[in-house]
Order: structure tokens, then sequence, then C-alpha cells
């Protein structure tokens, strides 16, 4: 098994670089470039239907599933996120600070987007000086895990390296093209948060206590490989794909039969990115309860490299509660199975959804066929179902156990 898993990822890697590599591609004209005018029209026709309706989460039939979370302490201190979050605060100007800082209950949380061309709140990366990068990045540092911070980078990175792609569009692309905006007050007793949002990136943060839920959380990049440029050789979400892929393989055919609800893929598949706060999504797929001993360790293995972006202390938290409910998940699975396959895959419980999808070209349409999805994109979200997304069934329970005027 261990030979067919490295098998796999060297395959994996291998078709990535090769599948995406510009003096290989076909050249078209970049995509025409945006102006401020034009990005804020299609910024307002995407977040005004995306907010028309209040949030109620992500459920299988419509209906919440109430008490799976509550109120409690974790044991994992979040005193480093909140000086991080404090210092970072500090090292702002009254005018950058009036336009970071919103209430605990606002709609920014719900104000992200993917795509480029979203017009951001917050205050950007561009407009800090050095020394607020530094803030910026503590507090990313004491929200994410080592490998979450570098994957959250090396997105960023890749940004960089789409825009020397697209006719050095650094009006839209580029790796400082990221914004922060801060939830509420630090504080060790009552609910705050953070967002970092920005192309192919992007992490919501909610505190209560010690508890935290980070999600929706949002990663993906085009390219996902760099083979020229500033950040050559930079690469992303090669573990979650070859991983993805060595788990189908690891089924039996009985399993496969039950999991692949479809074996090709010719569209974008994801159903739970910007403004899918309340998809109703049923569960589809192969049960875990149908895995082997083993099976059932390689499926956590493959949830737990998306939720071990956050913080090693809450990851292991969260990964306790997915373990709990692992006889109510669903693995499902769209596309082809071997190397150099694109497919999409999701993972689905009472208390977590994660999609991995490949793409079809946006930004480098002009160098690679746009109607089909390639290897070269790939975009991920995890939610968090039944309510609890941008912690917001932790934030409910707090106000009836302490109202608020």
């Amino acid at each position: 098994m261990k030979r067919l898993v490295v098998f796999v990822a060297l395959c994996g890697a291998l078709v990535v670089a090769v599948a995406f590599d510009p003096v290989l591609s076909q050249s078209r004209p970049a995509p025409q470039k945006r102006g401020p005018e034009e990005l804020k029209r299609l910024s307002v026709a995407a977040e005004t239907p995306g907010l028309a309706e209040p949030f109620r989460g992500i459920t299988r039939n419509g209906q919440v599933e109430s008490g799976l979370f509550t109120l409690k302490s974790t044991g994992v201190s979040t005193a480093p996120v909140r000086a991080a979050a404090d210092a970072f605060l500090r090292s702002l100007t009254a005018a950058q600070r009036a336009k970071t800082v919103k209430p605990v209950d606002d709609d920014e949380w719900r104000k992200w987007m993917n795509q480029s061309f979203y017009v951001r709140d917050g205050v950007g990366f561009l407009e800090m000086t050095a020394a607020q990068r530094d803030a910026a990045f503590a507090l990313l540092r004491a929200g994410l895990s080592a490998r979450g911070l570098k994957q959250t980078r090396d997105i960023m990175r890749l940004n960089e390296t789409l825009a020397e792609l697209s006719d050095n569009n650094f009006d839209e692309y580029g790796e400082w093209q990221y914004f922060i905006t801060v939830m509420g007050t630090p504080s060790a007793t009552e609910p705050w948060g953070w967002q970092f949002d920005g192309h192919h990136a992007i992490v919501n943060y909610f505190v209560l206590g010690d508890q935290v839920v980070m999600t929706p959380h949002f990663a993906g990049s085009e390219p996902v490989v760099a083979t020229s440029g500033k950040y050559k050789g930079t690469s992303v979400l090669q573990d979650e794909q070859n991983k993805g892929l060595a788990f189908v393989a690891a089924l039996t055919a009985e399993q496969r039969a039950k999991a692949i609800l479809k074996s090709s893929k010719t569209e974008d598949l994801n159903l739970t990115e910007a403004w899918k706060d309340n998809v109703v999504l049923d569960y589809a797929g192969l049960a875990a309860s149908a895995l082997s001993p083993a099976q059932r360790e390689q499926l956590l293995g493959l949830a737990g490299l998306y939720v071990g972006t956050m913080d090693d202390g809450h990851a292991r938290v969260k990964m306790d509660e997915v373990r709990a409910h692992l006889d109510q998940t669903r693995f499902a699975w769209i596309g082809g199975t071997t190397p150099g396959s694109t497919f999409y895959y999701r993972i689905h419980s009472p208390v977590i959804l994660i999609e991995f999808d490949h793409q079809r070209p946006v930004g480098l349409r002009h160098l690679m066929d746009p109607s089909v999805p390639n290897l070269a994109h790939v975009h991920t979200v995890v939610r968090t179902p039944n309510g609890n997304d941008y912690g917001k069934d932790l934030l409910r329970l707090h106000y009836l156990a302490h109202p608020h005027s």
C-alpha cells in the first residue's frame, strides 16, 4: 500500500508539472484587464444576491441538526492569537483601524469571495508598512499551523505567478492582493474573530474563550505549481490531490462502486464556495462505516490535511469531533481514478464538509483549453455544516447564556 501511495503521488506531481508549462501551452492573448468600476460592478452583482438570504447554514435537508455544538472548554489556549490580534490592531493607523474593525456579528463574515475581482473590505497588504505586514503575518502564524501558514503564503506567491502569466496584471492579481478584517474586540471571554481574504485564500477564524471555528476556509491556486517566474518551484495542494487519489485507489471494487458518483468530469463541481452558506446538500457516496479500520484511518488522515491547517491544538480538538461522527461520514468521488485524471471528491458529515475540485482555467485560459478542468487549477473548501460556519452556532449559544443589549 505504501508503494501505491508513493507511486500515485509521484505520478500526480509529474503530470501537474507537464500539464502546465507556459512553453508547452498554446498561447492566446491574456484576458483583458478590468478597471476599478468594472470590478466594483462585478462585486456588487455577486454580493447582493449572496447576502439576500439570512444565514442558516449548510444542511442535508434544509433543517439544521441541533445539539452538535456546545459551549465548552477545549483546554487549548487562544491567548497567542488574541495577543497577535491586539498587536496587529495597534500597528494600524486610526484610519486603517476604522475600516478594519467590525462588530462580531457583522455580515462582513459572509463577505468573502475567491474570485480575484471582488472588492474587499479591511486593510490590504499592499497598503501596509513592513512592520504592519510583520504583525499581520504574526496573526496568521498564531492562528494557523506551520503547514497552514506555509500553504497560505505559497498561495499568495502563486498569485504573483498568475499575475506574471497574465500580461503582468498586478491590478487584479499579485502576492499582496489580500486583506484582513477583525470582528469584535479580541477578548478572553467575549466572542471575536478575524478574516483573511483574497484570491484563492480565505480564512475565517472565530474565537470564543478557548474554542475556535476556522470555517469557511478556502484554499486554491492557478497554477498549483510555478514552473517559471519569481517563485518558480512553489507548489500547493499536491498532498490533498495525491492522497485523495490514493484513498480511492485503496477502495475495493465494491466500495468504489458506491463512492464514485460519476466516472467523468467535465465541469467545475464545488458546491459550497462563496455565497453558498445555506446550501442543501444530502449525503452521497460511500459510508465510512463500510470501511476497514485501516481505510477509516486513511480517510481521517485525508480529512486531517484540511483540518490541520489551523493551529495544532485546535486541529486536534476538531479532529476529535470529526472522529466522533465518523460513522455518519460519507465519501463521494466524481472523475477518473488514475494518475493524471481530473476529479472532485467530498468528505461530508454532520460536523465537517470538505470539497476538492480540479477546475477549468480562468486566469490562465489564454494558455490552455478553457473548456475542460485541468490539474493546474484547484479549489478546496472546508465548511462546518448545521449552522456553525463563522462560529455562528457558538455565538447563538453565547447570546442565549449571556444576553447582550
